[in-house]
Order: C-alpha cells, then structure tokens, then sequence
C-alpha cells in the first residue's frame, strides 16, 4: 500500500508519494490551489490511480506544539479530503520541513525560481519520510521486543 504525503499551503499543496512497501518517499508533484473543489478532486484521483491506502498530511503547528489557526484550517482541509478521498488522514508535526527544503535546495544552487517550485515538493518528501521512518521504528522495536 502506497502512502501519500501533503504539504498544504495557501496557494500550493506539495504532494509525494512513497514507493509500493512503504520504505521511501519521492516527489511527485505541486498543485496550484485554485479552488478546494478542484484540489480535493485530484488529490482523490491520485489515491485511486496509486492504490494510496492512508494520506500523511503536514500539520503546521506553532513552534511551542501549540495549534494555531493555520494548523486548524489545515486540520479542516484534511478532514473534507478524507470524507472525499475515502482514505484515512493521518497528521505528521511538519515543523521545520520547509526551512528543511529550502536549506536544500540552495545547497543545490537552484535559482530563486526554480526553488519556488519545488520547496512545497520537497517539503511533501520530509513530511512523509518522516511519517515512514517513524512507523519503521515501531515496527522494529515491536519485532525486538522480547517474547
């Protein structure tokens, strides 16, 4: 079962996607938000096309891991995507991704531009990789725990 990844902006939603098992995250694309409808419909039609089981959405949260409004927005976008999408929505803390994202794609010297259209992307990348990494630690500390 793939997993997708959101980075939910106000003007675009970074998405990735991970590989069949579940072990890594890539980019796959940005959209333009225009209307919530349109997006909510393609994210939904990408789910079916990948066979997407559960969709990892960034939660924006204040740097205290308080809630703010835009966390609250972002929780409200989510839950009309699950109801759409029929696929269950999970949150990730996405402190940092985009500063993350950013840091690499200046260390990849692309112009101002180019980095524009590919932090929310990126960002999408750290959101779920983090989302796997973890769940691939509780998986393994399961495995280990005795008897």
């Amino acid at each position: 079962m793939r997993l997708m990844g959101l980075d939910v902006g106000d003007r675009r939603i970074g998405i990735a996607l991970s590989d069949p098992l579940g072990f890594t995250a890539q980019g796959y694309s940005t959209l333009e938000r225009k209307s919530d409808d349109q997006v909510l419909e393609t994210i939904s039609r990408l789910c079916d096309e990948y066979e997407v089981g559960k969709i990892v959405v960034g939660l924006p949260l204040n740097m205290n891991g308080s809630l703010g409004p835009r966390a609250r927005l972002v929780q409200e976008w989510a839950e009309q995507l699950g109801v759409r999408s029929g696929r269950e929505v999970v949150f990730w803390d996405e402190r940092l991704s985009t500063v993350s994202a950013q840091r690499v794609l200046l260390e990849a010297d692309l112009s101002r531009k180019k980095r524009k259209g590919l932090v929310d992307k990126v960002a999408a990348v750290y959101i779920l990789q983090g989302y796997l990494d973890r769940q691939s630690q509780n998986k393994t500390a399961f495995d280990k725990s005795p008897g």
